[in-house]
Parts: structure tokens; C-alpha cells; sequence
């Protein structure tokens, strides 16, 4: 013990007499013998062996012990790029070309359109040399056409996973960079394409577009005076549908179809009146094509903020679609079924990602498109699942509804695709042509040399990795004890560095404290936080353990594997920022904040002394002015919270026992001095109180809404007996005089009330408890049937992820704007905390994991492994609530935690009530995950970003269009 505490002093005696920029040949050298020397002579500090620097552990027991083949190369096994059997080839996103990709797709199982493109003449003739194709030359299709009829081979017979599209996009002049509308991309290239396809010879190629999606309606205008009929006549390739008021499809095509009546500034010129008369327009369809596309308009102009937005609110349809009720001629025969659901993940407008539910003609089953990836539904069913659990929704965003068998709703389909159902169904596969098959074999040709040489490349590293191992091996059986003679210079200097901050760490603790009493005069301070300026000893000192830690273990340059210089001081600089000093004074802006409170003047002197613990703290001389954007919201936010307390205040006046939960009625022991109770729900109670409490930070609540309360029929959903046990959490119950009350100040749609009365003759008599609207029995027994299953087989439900660190300390996500799987309502945001309890994480300029050492000390730490829910979670810091279903794969989740919190995946340790959650492949329900679960995310290591992984997250400015591509004629 004596021997290794002498060489500790002596260590640090030796880094105060040296400054970091004098350290030379001759110092390193120094450091040599007090630093390595005592490991060589055995009298080294105690776990030694986890030290690099020390020749008794220098990472030997990774090369002498057992090594996997897979570290000794970075190939990944060239049969994943193979095509399954039995299944679909993908397409690779270039960038922002997911829309091109499901366009692609879903055309591609159109077989009629499939089997006349293969038609089409092609100029690969010119490549035909004696029976093949030269070998020397790579085929360039020269038409749209011939770029199809190519895919579309490739997609049929391929053997590879997915195929590039690149030549076909390059050929449209698209820039795969930019994300562009998808409904303007379809009908531009369907235009593009009928005008490619009219100077066919063969008229089954020649009128393909026009047979398969060409239909025809007329705009029908009849004078109100004469009654004067006049028809435009026109052909349409897709129904736009408005969505907006709409919960149901067929609501949208009623509407397109509906009269509209001309009148005032916006009459009618009638030829036949000659004048303008008020007149009556209307569409009326005609005919209809084989396969019928409707848009649904989901992204539409926003007047106020002059950009598009998108519209995400649930619609439903039906798979079985007749559409016979609106054609003006009947008996037709126009029933369609649904053949694809084309998808937009995202809420906005301008970002987002596109994939297609299609549905295979031939087998009748649904399959996923999304890129490169392509997923077989279960079942022969259509799930459009987690694709609605992806876009976070709006404040005022509604639950999804419920939905029958053999319909779907949706609030991110754009555009759905429906199949004649009279048409006759294929019975025979698309022959590709034969010589496309020669230039889909020659790719495959390519493919298979591809996938012999990546094994042979893995073989061979794999044997130079063997050979390697067994050399280091026999090297570290021989390695003398002394051949290690020198030390890294950067090294050294760093280390010098620390040791001499962390000797006088304290000394200079003393100086700031003596600093801090002086009165700063003039402009010659800075402004410090004083959450820093409370634990700026303790951040330092944690700061230079963890670099003299990593200088300890970089000491050195050992096997290889150290980090270069460049990696070392991006390490070191990471690091540093993730301390975050003196941030607690960034406003949201990025810049200081305009609360005095949370700062004070400290002198420049103090300051300096600061600045070498923390060298890249925001610095905020004293005459720096506050945020200017937070003055303008602090101003409106006092108009705001004025009007609330003045609003909350009246209520609280008018309702003081409902405020205060006092004196509140029991069905269990009803009141005698009344015969009538109202019943409003407990969550009107609840908001209220919320925003009485707490009126600068909470809307005012202006209705009561009842309806929750009742069934589709308009009957109450509980018995008398139930409202008194288990829904008892559901409602309030009101008196008479305060149900008046609430009339005045509230919004009421349906009014609840239980009536006592006394029947019979029999002394005493019989009380009966009657309710207003009565209960409705089928509907309360499919509530607790729906109850029961919703538990075993439920969709859309909410759970709760709740990320901990080292059980104990709670770390919110660093990357908030990632949160596309995040099912967060208005109602389930956090309460703002009081005056000096801010969220520590508020002022997070770059999500740096250790800001929390700098927070306020009340914070509270989450340290229980098993949670009680209740019938309302409430949420606490570092949860969030996502939607999920039963059938859903933990897998599934898996990814919606990572966009959530910017988690790997494979770095995710999830456990719901002690138990660990480690299988992928099963589904949540066989999990025993139900609604309303609290699973535990344990990370094992932070993750910088993920925002770069596709074009899901990617943002884009408003798209220009499609000018100067090749959709336009260019």
C-alpha cells in the first residue's frame, strides 16, 4: 500500500511542475516511470488489468481467448440480397423516391397493364447479336415504355431481394432529392404515358390506359327559369374526393356528386334565356373504368400559413365498394373491390414516407411495399396496423374508430384503388417476353457472380483474420515485460492537463466562492446560471475524472485499436458539450433567457477561473440584451393568463364545492333533501379543476361533453349498479343547483340525470332509480363484451414507454422532433411545473444525456420497477404514449421506440412488471402487454441521431413541382 500511495504522490507533484505546452521527449519519459513502470514491477493500483496502459493487462485475454468468425470482417452474407420464394421483389429508395416506388408497384400488379406493355415493340433488337444479347454492351432502354417493360420484368422474375430504379427516374428527370407530390405524380405520368402509348399499332396496347382507368362524367348545369339543360362532357382517370367533414368514403363521393346551386354574383349565363338566371350544376358519372382511383384530398392549401398541409383525419371504406347508386345509368354490374391502399406516413405535408398495401390478382393476398422491404399480410387480410400508429396526431386528434368486418379507416390513405369486380379474374401468370427474359438472366447472371465473389471476400478475410490471431497469439507468449518504452505525446499532455485541474480544483473552488461576494460594477461581469454556479465543483470534478479515465485507457497505442487524433478529441469534445454548463440560461431560442432569477453577475476574474473547467460554456457578457422573441411572448403571455384568471376565477365563485370536492353527492347513500342528480364525466371535472388551478397554464374548458357518457343510440352506458362501483371513476356526480349553474357557464350537448322515485302501496314503499336517457342493454352488453376483448385482441391501443437510467435517473429524449410513433395528445403533455421548477431539459440545445447534474434539485428520480395503473395513467417525465395492437411484434415496437427516444433497437432492454421482453417475433399480446401497459426502456448506450436513417423523417422545403422533368414534355 505504502509503495503505491508514494507513486500517486509523486505522480501528481509531477503534473503541477509540468504546463500541458512544454511537455517534451524527456517528460514523456517521466511519465513512463511513474505511470508504467509501477505496473511492470507489480505494485500497480488495484483492477489494473482493465488498464491498457499496464503491461500486466494489455487487452491479451481478447486475442488468447476464443474469437467469433463474424469480427473478422464487415460483409454482410450476400444471401440476405436474395429474393425469397414465393415472394415480391422491392425497389430502392434513391432518396426521397418512396412515392415513385408504391406508384410502381401497385401499376406493376395491374396484369392487363403489365401484359400490354410487354407488348410493346422495343428497340433491344439493336443489342441482339446472333441468338443473345452482347455481353460487352449494358441494354439502355429509350422510351418510358421500354424503362417499364424492363422493371417490370426485372420485378417479375428477378432473383435479387430488390432492384434499382434509378434508370427509370433518371429517364423522368426527377430529382431524387426531393420529395413531390404523389397524386400529381400519378396523374402526370398516366398523361405521359396514354400520349406514349397513342402512337401504338396494336390497339390492345394503344388503349390500355383508357381501358383500365379512364372513365367519363358529365358537368350537368340546368336553369332554374327555363329548364334548360346543358352537359359538358369529360374523362377523368381518378376521383378527387374532399375529405374534409367527412368520416366515410361514400360521404366524399356524395359530396363530389352533389347539386350545387348558382345564384347572386355566381348565376348562370342561359342560352336560352339569354340573360343570367340562378341555375342548379351538378356532375353526373357516366361510365366508369375497370379500375377506379380515388384521391383523397388529405393535403390542401392552407390559407393562413400559405403552405399546403395535411389533413389527418380517419377515414373509412369499405372493401366491397358499389358505386351503381351513382351512376346515372344503372344495372351495370359496378361493384368494386379494394386492390391497394396507398399510404403517407407523416403529418406534414412537405415530409413524410410512402408505402402501398397492395393486393396480389391472382393469389388474393394483401401484401406491404415499402422500398426494398416487402411484408405478406396473415391471413388473405388487409392490416393496415402500425401504419396509422406512425403519425403522431394533432392536438384535437380523435381515437381511431371502430371498424366492421370488411372495412377499414384510415387517417393516412391518399389514394385508395378499386378492381371491377365483374372483370374476369387472371388465371395464368404474365409471360415475359423473351427477350426481356435474356436481359433479366443476364442480370442475374451478375447477381449470382456477385453473391460468389462477397463469399469468397468473407472466406478469405475470415483466413486472414485466423492467421492473424494465431500470429498475435505466439506475439503475446513472447513479448518481454519492457518492450513497451513509450507513451503517446497528446496523451501525456491531456493527462497533465487533468491532474494539474484536479489538484487545484478545490483551491480554486475557494477563489471562485471569494469572488462571487465581490459586487460587480460597470459592464465588466457575465452571467452565470445559478443551478451551475450551485454544482459547477461537482460537474468539473466528474468532467476530469471521466478524461483522465479515458486517458488511462488511451495511454498507449496498443493492438491497434486506439482511437486516431482526429476520434480522440471528437470524443473529448462530445463529452464535454454533454455537461452542458452554464445552458441553464439558454432560452429556447438559443439565447439568454429573460428570467433574472435564474442567473447572476459574476466577475470577470470568476468567470476566467470558470472558463478552464469549462471552456466551451455559453458566454453571456453583461450588457448582452434577452432574447427579443421571448420579450414579445412573455408580453402576449400576460394578456393570455390575465384573461384566464379573471374567466377561472368567476367559475371557481360559481362552483366552490366542485372545485374543492366537498360535499359532493353518493348514489350509494343517496341524499334525502333531493330527488334528482345530474351526471356529467369525470374527465370534464377533472380539465376543469385543472384549468381553476392552474388558469395561466391551461386552456378554459368551454362544453361539456356528454356524449362519451352515451351509445351511438343515445341510451346511457351504465347501470345504476355500476355507477356506484366500478364507473364510479367515470362521472360526477352534480346537484341541481349546480347543474344550473354549469348550464350558464358551459356548453352542454346531452343532459344526464337520475330521478329517485318511491312506488308501491306497501308501507314502506319501494325506491326505484330511473335515468334520463334511459340504459341501453345491448349496447352496455357489447361495452363490457368489448372490454373483455379489447383486452385479448385489441388495435390502437396506448401504452406507455418509460426510459430509465441505471434504474434510477430519468433521461427524457434528446430528440423530441423524431417522435413520429408518438401517440402524444394535448391532454397527455406534461403539467408545466411552478415558478423555479423548470424542466431540466427545456433549455437542451444538443440533447446532451448529463444535463440533468445541473438540474434543479427537487427533480424526482424514478426508481420503482412496477408501476400501479389506474384507471387514467398519469404520465411522468421521460414516458411517452404510443399506439399499438396485439398482433403487433415486439420487433414492431422495437422501431417505434427507436424513433421515439432515438434508441437502436438492439441497444433496447425492455421489461413490463419485472419481466424481461426478449423475444422479437412474438406478438405483444402473447406478451402480456395489454392497454394502458407501462414497459420499462433500459438503453445501453446513448444514440446521437437517427434523423438521417430515410427520407421518414426527412424535412423538406415546399416541392416546386414537376417543372423541367421529363412528366411535363421536357
Amino acid at each position: 500500500m505504502a509503495p503505491r500511495l508514494q507513486l500517486e504522490k509523486a505522480a501528481w507533484r509531477w503534473a503541477e511542475t509540468v504546463r500541458p505546452e512544454e511537455v517534451s521527449q524527456e517528460h514523456i519519459e517521466t511519465a513512463y516511470r511513474i505511470w508504467l513502470e509501477p505496473c511492470i514491477r507489480g505494485v500497480c493500483r488495484r483492477n489494473c488489468k482493465g488498464n491498457p496502459n499496464c503491461l500486466v493487462g494489455i487487452g491479451e485475454h481478447i486475442w488468447l481467448g476464443e474469437i467469433d468468425e463474424n469480427s473478422f470482417h464487415n460483409i454482410d452474407d450476400p444471401n440476405c440480397e436474395r429474393r425469397k420464394k414465393n415472394s415480391f421483389v422491392g425497389l430502392t429508395n434513391l432518396g426521397a423516391t418512396c412515392y415513385v416506388n408504391t406508384f410502381l408497384q401497385v401499376w406493376f400488379l395491374n396484369l392487363e397493364l403489365r401484359q400490354a406493355l410487354y407488348l410493346c415493340p422495343s428497340t433491344c433488337s439493336d443489342y441482339m447479336m446472333g441468338d443473345g444479347i452482347q455481353e460487352e454492351k449494358d441494354y439502355e432502354p429509350q422510351t418510358i415504355c421500354e424503362h417499364l417493360q424492363y422493371l417490370f420484368a426485372l420485378l417479375q422474375n428477378s432473383n435479387r431481394r430488390y432492384i434499382d430504379p434509378s434508370g427509370f427516374v433518371k429517364a423522368l428527370g426527377l430529382d431524387t432529392g426531393q420529395q413531390q407530390d404523389a397524386q400529381e405524380f400519378s396523374k402526370l405520368f398516366m398523361s405521359l404515358l396514354e400520349d406514349t402509348l397513342s402512337k401504338q399499332k396494336n390497339p390492345d396496347v394503344r388503349n390500355i390506359v383508357q381501358q383500365q382507368f379512364c372513365g367519363e362524367y358529365a358537368y350537368v348545369t340546368v336553369c332554374n327559369q327555363c329548364g334548360r339543360e346543358s352537359k359538358l362532357l369529360s374523362k377523368f382517370y381518378e376521383l378527387e374526393l374532399n375529405i374534409q367533414g367527412h368520416k366515410q368514403l361514400t360521404d366524399c363521393i356524395s359530396e363530389f356528386l352533389k347539386e350545387e346551386k348558382l345564384e347572386g354574383d355566381n348565376r348562370y349565363f342561359c342560352e336560352n334565356c339569354q340573360s343570367k338566371q340562378n341555375a342548379t350544376r351538378k356532375i353526373r358519372l357516366l361510365s366508369l373504368p375497370c379500375t377506379l382511383n380515388l384521391q383523397l384530398m388529405r393535403f390542401v392549401f392552407d390559407r393562413q400559413t400559405g403552405h399546403k398541409k395535411k389533413l389527418n383525419t380517419y377515414i373509412g371504406f369499405s372493401e366491397i365498394l358499389d358505386m351503381e347508386p351513382y351512376v346515372e345509368h344503372k344495372g351495370g354490374g359496378y361493384v368494386y373491390e379494394l386492390s391497394a391502399v396507398l399510404i403517407h406516413r407523416g403529418v406534414s405535408a412537405y415530409s413524410g414516407h410512402y408505402i402501398a398495401h397492395v393486393k396480389d390478382p391472382q393469389s388474393g393476398e394483401w401484401y406491404k411495399f415499402n422500398d426494398e422491404d416487402i411484408e405478406k399480410m396473415e391471413g388473405k387480410k388487409l392490416q393496415l396496423g402500425i401504419e396509422e400508429d406512425l403519425a403522431e396526431p394533432s392536438k384535437s386528434q380523435t381515437r381511431k374508430p371502430k371498424c366492421g368486418k370488411g372495412t377499414h379507416c384510415s387517417r393516412n390513405a391518399y389514394m385508395l384503388v378499386y378492381r371491377l369486380q365483374t372483370q374476369e379474374k387472371p388465371s395464368t401468370t404474365v409471360q415475359v417476353p423473351a427477350f426481356l427474359q435474356e436481359l433479366v438472366d443476364r442480370d442475374n447472371s451478375k447477381f449470382e457472380e456477385w453473391c460468389i465473389e462477397m463469399a469468397e471476400m468473407r472466406k478469405q478475410s475470415v483466413d486472414k483474420g485466423k492467421a492473424k490471431h494465431e500470429e498475435v497469439k505466439e506475439l503475446y507468449q513472447r513479448l518481454p515485460a519492457g518492450a513497451v518504452k513509450a507513451l503517446c505525446k497528446e496523451c501525456v499532455v491531456e493527462r497533465c492537463r487533468v491532474l494539474r485541474l484536479k489538484n487545484q480544483l478545490n483551491e480554486d473552488y475557494k477563489t471562485v466562492n471569494n469572488l462571487l461576494k465581490a459586487t460587480v460594477k460597470g459592464n465588466d461581469g457575465f452571467w452565470v446560471g445559478k443551478s451551475s454556479l450551485r454544482s459547477w465543483r461537482q460537474l468539473a470534478l466528474e468532467q476530469l475524472d471521466e478524461q483522465d479515465g479515458d486517458a488511462d485507457q488511451s495511454n498507449g497505442k496498443m493492438n491497434g485499436n486506439t482511437l486516431n487524433k482526429d476520434e480522440s478529441k471528437e470524443e473529448r469534445k462530445e463529452e464535454e458539450e454533454e455537461l452542458n454548463f452554464n445552458e441553464d440560461i439558454l432560452c429556447p431560442h438559443g439565447e439568454l433567457c429573460i428570467s433574472e432569477n435564474e442567473r447572476r453577475l459574476v466577475s470577470k476574474e470568476a468567470w476566467s477561473k470558470l472558463q478552464q473547467y469549462f471552456p466551451r460554456a455559453p458566454e453571456f457578457p453583461s450588457y448582452k440584451e434577452c432574447c427579443s422573441q421571448c420579450k414579445i411572448l412573455e408580453r402576449e403571455g400576460e394578456e393570455n393568463e390575465a384573461l384566464h384568471k379573471m374567466i377561472a376565477n368567476e367559475q371557481k365563485t360559481s362552483l366552490p364545492n366542485l372545485f374543492q370536492d366537498k360535499n359532493r353527492p353518493c348514489l350509494s347513500n343517496w341524499p334525502e333533501d333531493t330527488d334528482v342528480l345530474y351526471i356529467v364525466s369525470q374527465f370534464f371535472v377533472e380539465e376543469w379543476r385543472k384549468f381553476v388551478r392552474k388558469p395561466t397554464r391551461c386552456s378554459p374548458v368551454s362544453s361539456v361533453g356528454n356524449s362519451a357518457l352515451l351509445c351511438p343510440h343515445g341510451g346511457l352506458m351504465f347501470t345504476f349498479a355500476s355507477m356506484t362501483k366500478e364507473d364510479s371513476k367515470l362521472i360526477a356526480l352534480i346537484w341541481p343547483s349546480e347543474w344550473q349553474t354549469i348550464q350558464k357557464l358551459f356548453v352542454v350537448d346531452h343532459v344526464i340525470k337520475i330521478t329517485r322515485s318511491e312506488v308501491g302501496d306497501v308501507n314502506p314503499s319501494e325506491t326505484q332509480y330511473t335515468s334520463e336517457p334511459k340504459l341501453c342493454p345491448e349496447c352496455r352488453e357489447g361495452l363490457l363484451c368489448q372490454q373483455q376483448r379489447d383486452l385479448r385482441e385489441y388495435t390502437q391501443a396506448t401504452i406507455y414507454v418509460h426510459k430509465v437510467v441505471d434504474n434510477k435517473k430519468v433521461m427524457k429524449d434528446s430528440a423530441p422532433e423524431l417522435n413520429v410513433s408518438s401517440s402524444e395528445t394535448e391532454e397527455d403533455k406534461e403539467e408545466a411545473k411552478p415558478d423555479g421548477e423548470k424542466d431540466p431539459d427545456f433549455n437542451q440545445s444538443n440533447g446532451g444525456t448529463k444535463r440533468q447534474k445541473i438540474s434543479h434539485q427537487n427533480y424526482i428520480a424514478y426508481q420503482k420497477q412496477v408501476i400501479r395503473r389506474s384507471m387514467r395513467h398519469r404520465k411522468v417525465r421521460g414516458e411517452k404514449a404510443l399506439l399499438v395492437s396485439a398482433n403487433q411484434t415486439l420487433k414492431e415496437l422495437k422501431i417505434q421506440i427507436m424513433h421515439a427516444f432515438s434508441v437502436a433497437p438492439f441497444d433496447q432492454n425492455l421489461s413490463i412488471d419485472g419481466k424481461i421482453l426478449s423475444d422479437d417475433c412474438a406478438t405483444l399480446g402473447t406478451l402480456g402487454v395489454i392497454p394502458e401497459s407501462v414497459i420499462l426502456l433500459k438503453a445501453d448506450e446513448p444514440i446521437a441521431d437517427y434523423a438521417a436513417m430515410d427520407d421518414v423523417m426527412q424535412v423538406c422545403m415546399p416541392e416546386e413541382g414537376f417543372k423541367g422533368t421529363g412528366l411535363l414534355g421536357h
